[in-house]
């Protein structure tokens, strides 16, 4: 498939307004894989008007017809999955078998929702006066600005995409200026899936300048976004100058309760594979191991040998594990925190460095600690990289409260066997996805959301369709024969 890696602004694919550029830079090698269009508030005004002149024919089309769309463009991307998961790995860095894995999760996401539409139901409420009927209807909000993150550059995108798109809104997609490429050639399959002129643009450029064009317009109805708890905020408060409506998935600090009950040999080959993947750049990735004293050593030495093992490179090599990190100020932030830790005395298992067989590249070693404390950095913020700090515990109660001693709160894991215990945990425990003796607690057709400075709102699920949906009240009166 030839993809033009442009914006697309009412059905054509376009450079910026203003000619600007940006390099796409491949974290693995640190080379450029190519430029593509750098734009502004220009480019996201045209976009949003684009929208807004195409969001009354999309809206009045039948669920099944903008179901019948979201298909097509889903069958295709598993037909092209080879390909644009190959472009996946060149600006993000992850592993093939990863980025292969994401756009057929995508794809799944544009199949569910483009059937969950046909289920946007409302409902006749029995009214106390006889000549009046009330019906509940629900109606598509308008024109939704997507702002999604870089560490998954196919998945963020689709479920906001298929969500909105299904429920009849129209849409402005802006990606990660470090990842583009993906949004890029997911936005061409669809518009060659039969996606009508304006139905969905896609702008790259300036993020403060494209974000405040988004809350600015009155036609933007809606700001989905996935990203850093900083800009949420600042999205918040600019989104009172047009009450502008949002969905905000934000950072995430995830605990992992281990008691002494498990399985230690399943739960840390389960841990090294959830905690390193997309090299810990996850939002849900399980980052703060709280392990029962009376096991925690024995935990500490399986996740260090198995870290250890792991094969770092580029995504594109079939025997990699473990790629880089998305630039150079991660890895440098990471770096950081493993290296206070270590000066407060924290014990390195594994890991702790950049590999020194790999000078190019954005790389850090897969990192195991042991002996942390519950006030360092390392424990309290999101480390979004390969480093598994590990704290030990010895009352439930004890695991519990360190577990919510985060202003986070989007997903939280627990590994035991002991039933009562797993009920009082999950419902102790303040985040908004908890996985029992589970690594992937969220599903196509289930809520992802956070509680807390996790976010708010939900994708995914009939809760993702209903973020795209207006409540309407239809009263007709008179009616007394």
């Amino acid at each position: 498939m030839n993809f033009a890696f442009q914006q697309h602004i009412d059905g054509a694919w376009t450079g910026a307004a203003g000619g600007g550029t940006w390099d796409v830079i491949n974290p693995a090698t640190e080379e450029v894989v190519r430029p593509v269009p750098f734009g502004g508030r220009d480019d996201c005004r045209a976009a949003i008007e684009a929208a807004e002149r195409a969001f009354p024919g999309w809206a009045r089309r039948t669920a099944y017809d903008r179901g019948a769309i979201l298909q097509r463009g889903a069958a295709r991307m598993r037909e092209v999955a080879d390909e644009v998961a190959h472009t996946t790995v060149l600006e993000c860095g992850k592993p093939f078998a990863q980025a292969r894995g994401e756009w057929l999760t995508g794809a799944d996401l544009f199949d569910w929702f483009a059937e969950e539409g046909k289920r946007a139901y409302g409902r006749t409420i029995p009214s106390r006066v006889a000549s009046k009927r009330l019906t509940v209807i629900r109606q598509p909000l308008g024109v939704v600005g997507v702002i999604t993150a870089w560490n998954f550059p196919a998945y963020n995108p689709a479920r906001a995409w298929a969500a909105a798109l299904a429920a009849g809104c129209t849409v402005v997609g802006r990606p990660s200026e470090f990842t583009p490429l993906t949004a890029m050639a997911m936005a061409q399959v669809l518009v060659e899936a039969g996606l009508p002129a304006g139905v969905l643009n896609l702008i790259n450029g300036d993020p403060e300048a494209m974000g405040q064009e988004m809350l600015d317009h009155p036609a933007c109805r809606k700001i989905s976004f996935t990203g850093s708890v900083r800009v949420g905020k600042i999205l918040m408060d600019g989104a009172s100058r047009t009450v502008t409506r949002l969905s905000l998935e934000l950072g995430g600090n995830a605990p992992v309760i281990v008691l002494p009950d498990v399985d230690l040999e399943q739960v840390t080959a389960g841990a090294i594979t959830s905690k390193f993947r997309n090299n810990g750049q996850v939002c849900v990735a399980p980052q703060r191991f709280l392990v029962h004293r009376r096991v925690a050593d024995a935990f500490a030495d399986g996740v260090a040998s198995r870290a250890a093992g792991l094969r770092l490179g580029s995504g594109l090599d079939s025997d990699v594990q473990v790629g880089p990190l998305i630039n150079a100020r991660q890895r440098d932030r990471v770096a950081t925190l493993v290296e206070n830790a270590a000066g407060q005395g924290v014990e390195v298992r594994s890991g702790g460095r950049r590999p020194a067989s790999l000078p190019r590249g954005y790389f850090f070693e897969p990192t195991v600690l042991s002996g942390v404390a519950p006030d360092m950095p390392v424990f309290r913020e999101e480390i979004f990289g390969p480093v598994m700090p590990i704290v030990s515990f010895d009352e439930i109660d004890e695991a519990v409260a360190l577990a919510n001693q985060t202003p986070y709160g989007l997903a939280a894991y627990v590994w035991t066997n002991d039933l009562r215990a797993s009920v009082r945990i999950s419902e102790a425990l303040e985040f908004g996805m908890v996985g029992i003796n589970e690594w992937a607690p969220h599903g196509t057709e289930a809520p992802f959301g956070g509680w807390k400075q996790s976010g708010i709102g939900h994708e995914s699920g009939s809760e993702g369709l209903a973020e795209y949906l207006e409540t309407k009240l239809v009263a007709v009166g008179g009616l007394a024969g």
